[in-house]
């Protein structure tokens, strides 16, 4: 069985909330839970599975606990590793930086040689801008907005697990 390294930030505990419920869905002994706070970038190296959560804060900003490690993060070799990413953000009032901390996490990734999995259509979303959509109708991972449609939450959650099983993939 592959470990699978969960690396998030949470300020209000909303992003390890999210975190918890994608770990109970895979596997407690198989998801190991990294807090960014605590995060080195040897960290990364014991992983060829890693799913990455944050949220965007304000105008586009990365999660404080990611700001931080943000530019040793950068420096993180993913060659060879298969990428899972999932932001929260609110789409209405700040719908021109609908979860830009995955596509500013997520373009590290791509530029230091990783894989990403898990992308997410946009659909079901009413936001203007996102750096997360590099491509159009998709976003580079699973978008959650627990402001606006917390009700829909657990539902994508779920969804998104069985993709990101699928295409990893995990033993479980």
């Amino acid at each position: 069985m592959k470990k699978i390294g969960l690396f998030y930030g949470s300020d209000t505990g909303n992003t390890e909330e999210i975190a918890l419920k994608i770990r109970s869905k895979i596997s407690k002994e198989q998801v190991y839970l990294i807090d960014m706070y605590d995060a080195k970038v040897e960290d990364f190296a014991e992983y060829d599975q890693i799913i990455l959560g944050l949220s965007t804060w304000h105008d586009g900003q990365l999660q404080s606990d990611w700001d931080t490690f943000f530019e040793e993060f950068k420096e993180v070799d993913f060659t060879g590793k298969k990428v899972a990413l999932f932001g929260l953000g609110d789409q209405y009032v700040y719908c021109d930086y609908f979860i830009d901390g995955v596509g500013i996490v997520g373009e590290v990734v791509i530029k230091n040689g990783g894989t990403i999995v898990g992308k997410w259509s946009t659909e079901g979303y009413e936001h203007t801008e996102s750096k997360a959509e590099l491509e159009k109708g998709t976003f580079l991972g699973l978008a959650i907005d627990e402001d606006n449609q917390f009700d829909q939450t657990d539902d994508r959650v779920a969804a998104w697990v069985e993709q990101i099983i699928r295409e990893f993939p995990i033993d479980i």
